[in-house]
């Protein structure tokens, strides 16, 4: 709840600045804290890949990380979907004629609802896996499969 205050004040403060609008505050925080989801997902996909391969005990440690690659891919999804409502690019840009309209409407939101569906239920696996082998395992297959997913659907042309 503390982060709703945070970004309620901000907003109002821009807003009456007249500085920057919604769209624009969300639009840049979501390209900004998408490189810190990604950044936090290939750790958490990382510790799991060694964590598996090499046989070695599941730590609180562990459980951290892959929680806060959670976090942050969900973070990434409640702005993105907040976004998709107010953008004028998103749902009242719907058009599956065009090509770009249809990456940013369809394709991108789709793909990564799928793709953080895949990261829940990863976590959501190790919580039931009895050894430390089967949760590296959970994360592993599922992390790695969000993470391709997501990485599929970013539009890479607005990055670089």
């Amino acid at each position: 709840m503390p982060f709703f205050y945070a970004f309620f004040f901000i907003f109002v403060i821009q807003k009456n600045q007249n500085t920057m609008n919604l769209y624009t505050f969300l639009q840049q925080f979501h390209s900004g804290w998408a490189y810190l989801a990604l950044l936090l997902l290939v750790v958490a996909v990382v510790n799991a890949i060694i964590g598996f391969t090499s046989k070695k005990e599941f730590t609180a440690k562990d459980r951290k990380i892959a929680l806060f690659g959670l976090i942050g891919a969900h973070i990434q999804l409640l702005v993105g979907l907040i976004l998709y409502f107010v953008s004028p690019l998103g749902l009242a840009g719907f058009s599956m004629k065009v090509t770009e309209a249809r990456f940013i409407s369809l394709e991108h939101p789709v793909l990564n609802i799928i793709a953080l569906s895949l990261i829940t239920i990863g976590w959501s696996k190790h919580k039931k896996a009895a050894t430390s082998e089967l949760k590296f395992k959970s994360f592993a297959i599922f992390y790695t499969l969000g993470l391709v997913l997501i990485l599929a659907r970013i539009p890479w042309h607005l990055w670089f």
